[in-house]
């Protein structure tokens, strides 16, 4: 029932949500940790199987350790072609401002619960979409529907993630 397993990702979030964001800002640095946080549910609520996992609090901060990784490798591999020279000298690194914060998690939120409301099949073909970048003829022939039906699915989902957010 999605409203179950949205009520379970909202308290899942709400238990964990300081302590992987700690955990980036120590990692990551804060002015990347809040992005990090918010991938970090999306990936995980992406999962169909997530009901099934015996520890959720343990398979984020897993999520957490990847993403943090990933972000490294990205960064050190940016460093190859990006030299300090390149970048202006007087610029400030934002801080993230507790308000910035409360509004990306509130944001998160009502995005996560747009996602888990919309139809199984509209869900499905959003997530293949937007999280795994497969192309609408892929979504058609994984999902068994015309191309027609994957652009309806995308247009209905991204019409209330649209709603949501605004």
């Amino acid at each position: 029932m999605p409203d179950q397993r949205t009520h379970r990702f909202r308290e899942l979030f709400r238990r964990n949500k300081r302590v992987l964001l700690d955990y980036f800002k120590r990692r990551v640095g804060a002015e990347n940790a809040s992005d990090l946080l918010q991938e970090t549910f999306v990936r995980a609520i992406r999962r169909e199987d997530f009901d099934t996992i015996a520890d959720p609090p343990a398979f984020l901060k897993q999520i957490a350790i990847n993403l943090s990784r990933d972000f490294a490798r990205r960064r050190e591999s940016e460093a190859k072609y990006f030299t300090p020279s390149d970048a202006p000298e007087d610029v400030a690194e934002p801080a993230v401002e507790p308000d910035a914060l409360y509004e990306t998690e509130e944001l998160a939120r009502r995005l996560l619960e747009a996602i888990e409301a919309l139809p199984p099949k509209c869900r499905q073909a959003f997530v293949m979409r937007r999280f795994e970048d497969l192309s609408h003829e892929e979504i058609a022939a994984r999902m068994g529907i015309s191309r027609n039906m994957v652009e309806k699915h995308l247009r209905l989902a991204m019409e209330r993630c649209r709603a949501a957010l605004d």
